[in-house]
């Protein structure tokens, strides 16, 4: 069940950037850039959403709790996050201090 939780949460994350490429570069592009972004857009559009209907009770093809999966990629983003904050923080002290 693992390999589900992680493609679940690869995917996901893949649909997310992907929508917010697209948004991104379809305000601020010009042009054949504008339409890139919009390709990007629906691609993360689709994916995303194909995804989680996918994994509804009642489709039953990917066998996962999508919302126990979400909380928990972003409980692990949050305290990676923290950590990494943490680290710095105390790497800026010891390097203001010396």
């Amino acid at each position: 069940m693992e390999l589900m939780e992680f493609l679940t949460v690869l995917i996901l994350v893949f649909a997310l950037f992907m929508l917010l490429a697209g948004i991104f570069t379809a305000y601020f592009g010009s042009g054949k850039s504008r339409m890139i972004g919009v390709a990007l857009l629906v691609i993360g559009l689709v994916v995303g959403l194909l995804w989680v209907v996918m994994s509804l009770d009642s489709v039953d093809t990917i066998k996962v709790d999508l919302s126990k999966v979400i909380w928990d990629a972003f409980l692990f983003i949050l305290a990676g996050v923290l950590g990494a904050l943490a680290a710095i923080g105390v790497f800026l002290v010891a390097i203001m201090k010396s």
